[in-house]
């Protein structure tokens, strides 16, 4: 079970100070989003990092931009990115930050990649934004309003609410995960019981299958191992959109979670989801 502490209580920002940041986010979004299509679909070096994980130009070259547009814009702002590290993670607000997360699809010339922000005041997600460059779709949400859906492809520039579908029945549910290579033995074991129940299965969606869930196309989706720059950006779009999104002990997801994920389309759906999972034994590898 996860033993991180909550985030610092702390006031929150003002409605103002949060429409700022998310302008500042949404222009991140698409320095970004312009940078990665000039690289998608190029034949690309790629490198393995330590941890087996492939890297690429494009994923370092959009991250040093995004950083060098924090420092102009917000200097005394934190950031953790997935590429280059850490700075001044003790700060009131810090910035989280995948430039390419599924670069395994960015790769392989799947579109379904994006890239991913969050930030964080006093340890606590109050900003989300989920950015699908190859399909035009973003979702987004600042703490306090609700989650909002572009599709840029459809209709440039407009903002839809989303909401999940809601359900409450796992002999219903779409279930997505990015692939059964990120679980453990047992935790494969807990997923496989999970998914005797629900309607479908599927694999490879990576970013976007949480973009879907908060649009009601998905209705769960189950991960592991991830990184806080793979996961701090869906909670706020989530809980926007009326889902829920926890570890697998039901604990809010934090920059020290371990990183075991499952997000669901109601607190019903996602309390049964944890039932079968059956999350003490299998985080006690049993």
């Amino acid at each position: 079970m996860s033993t991180a502490s909550s985030p610092v209580s702390a006031p929150l920002p003002s409605e103002a100070e949060l429409q700022a940041l998310m302008s500042c986010a949404h222009d991140l979004a698409d320095l970004a989003r312009g940078l990665s299509l000039q690289w998608f679909g190029q034949p690309l070096t790629v490198d393995i990092k330590a941890d087996d994980s492939p890297v690429t130009l494009a994923d370092r070259g959009v991250e040093a931009a995004l950083r060098e547009h924090l420092a102009g814009r917000h200097p005394r702002h934190g950031i953790l990115g997935e590429e280059h590290g850490r700075e001044r993670l003790d700060a009131e607000y810090v910035w989280v930050i995948d430039p390419i997360d599924g670069t395994r699809s960015f790769i392989s010339g799947l579109p379904l990649w994006g890239t991913l922000l969050a930030l964080l005041h006093h340890g606590r997600p109050v900003l989300g934004l989920v950015d699908v460059p190859a399909l035009g779709e973003r979702w987004s949400r600042a703490l306090g309003g609700p989650t909002r859906h572009r599709n840029d492809h459809r209709a440039p520039g407009r903002q839809d609410l989303c909401r999940t579908s809601g359900l409450t029945e796992l002999s219903r549910a779409r279930l997505y995960a990015t692939s059964p290579d990120i679980f453990s033995a047992a935790q494969f074991e807990a997923f496989q019981r999970l998914t005797a129940q629900v309607a479908m299965r599927r694999y490879g969606g990576d970013c976007y299958a949480y973009g879907l869930l908060a649009s009601g196309q998905v209705d769960l989706v189950v991960e592991a191992g991830l990184q806080p720059y793979d996961y701090l950006s869906m909670v706020t779009v989530i809980e926007g959109a009326g889902g829920v999104i926890t570890d697998w002990a039901g604990q809010p997801l934090t920059m020290h979670s371990e990183g075991d994920v499952v997000a669901a389309a109601s607190p019903e759906l996602h309390r049964l989801a944890l039932g079968v999972l059956g999350v003490l034994g299998v985080l006690a590898g049993t």
